[in-house]
């Protein structure tokens, strides 16, 4: 276990998910006096004065701390060697997380990756990322390094491991919720599942384009990437599922944070509420950042801004169907909030520290 803080660095802060991943690791508990090193892309005027100040870019970030000298300075790898940085926020683009990661690691840095780069172990499920290198020596032995960022399925290998992918937002509120129950045989998964997701806007990113502006997502409500969203390929491969047994369609909220998933299974045989309690019960005793609810069903409205992720279900009266509805923050344990928790892991300190 290391009990002293360690350097990290921050590439991609300018984005929602970097601000929050910014203020987690600013505030941290064990990083006090450690603040991270923020690095990218960084105009000529900003360069001439040493960076762009991290409160120009997200002014909620300013505090009486201590805060306004933190800049993002423009990224180049001796500037992390020089700064001692030890393990490194990737919140970047997938291509660019595929070109940077390898540095990363041959430069003994430890990766922490936000984008979908490293998530997939399937040639066939990441053909929905079209990756330049795919095929490639490199790329194959980098991948064989990655651990899938859900420290609820994977704490010992996250312990260990020099190259983290964190999972998506959406594919986070569909698997904690069927993991337990498909790993349980309690799932007639030849009947089919299904996974009806809503995000708030902010899961598009920062980047505006035709569909994320206000005239056309508020006082809306639309499906998108029907039968083609990149997260199916993380829902196949963590649950352990075969194409055609789930079906996932993501909708866009005219909220600006948040996801509901309802999900729609039916059981091999007949179940009762005790029963799938104490699956969940069982599988999460050690999760503390997965809240299951004994009574009603979860809303955004309680996970937002928190890094659990909620679980609520209910039986029909044959108990052989169930609906199952998920809530998290997109932005928090569907991105910055998970890969704190992953470094919480990383570095054996208690799992919800910094997030609580």
């Amino acid at each position: 276990m290391t009990t002293q803080g360690v350097q990290t660095g921050v590439i991609g802060v300018t984005g929602y998910a970097g601000a929050e991943l910014a203020r987690l690791l600013i505030r941290h508990p064990r990083l006090h006096g450690k603040p991270p090193v923020f690095a990218g892309r960084v105009d000529e005027k900003d360069a001439a004065r040493g960076g762009t100040p991290l409160t120009e870019i997200h002014p909620q970030l300013a505090a009486s701390n201590g805060n306004s000298h933190l800049k993002q300075e423009p990224f180049s790898w001796e500037l992390l060697a020089d700064r001692g940085v030890k393990v490194l926020f990737m919140a970047t683009p997938h291509e660019q997380s595929r070109e940077w990661a390898p540095e990363a690691l041959k430069r003994g840095i430890r990766v922490i990756d936000l984008s979908g780069a490293w998530r997939l172990l399937d040639p066939a499920n990441r053909a929905v990322y079209a990756f330049k290198d795919e095929g490639s020596d490199l790329a194959a032995q980098t991948q064989a390094q990655a651990v899938y960022g859900m420290p609820e399925l994977y704490r010992a290998q996250i312990a260990g491991a020099k190259l983290i992918a964190n999972p998506g937002c959406y594919s986070t509120s569909v698997i904690l919720p069927l993991r337990p129950l498909v790993a349980a045989g309690l799932i007639d998964v030849e009947s089919g599942i299904v996974a009806d997701s809503k995000s708030g806007v902010s899961g598009a990113g920062k980047s505006p384009t035709a569909k994320t502006h206000f005239m056309y997502a508020a006082d809306n409500l639309s499906a998108y990437g029907v039968f083609a969203h990149r997260h199916t390929g993380e829902l196949l491969e963590q649950i352990g599922l075969k194409t055609g047994e789930i079906v996932f369609t993501p909708h866009l909220l005219p909220i600006p944070r948040g996801i509901l998933s309802t999900i729609y299974v039916r059981f091999r045989e007949p179940q009762t509420h005790g029963s799938i309690a104490r699956v969940y019960g069982e599988f999460f005793a050690n999760s503390p950042m997965v809240r299951i609810y004994e009574k009603g069903l979860p809303q955004i409205q309680y996970s937002v801004r928190t890094n659990y992720a909620d679980i609520g279900f209910q039986l029909d009266a044959s108990g052989r169907r169930a609906v199952i509805v998920s809530c998290l923050d997109n932005l928090l344990k569907g991105a910055a909030g998970q890969a704190v928790q992953n470094l919480n892991v990383m570095m054996g300190w208690p799992e919800s520290e910094g997030l609580e």
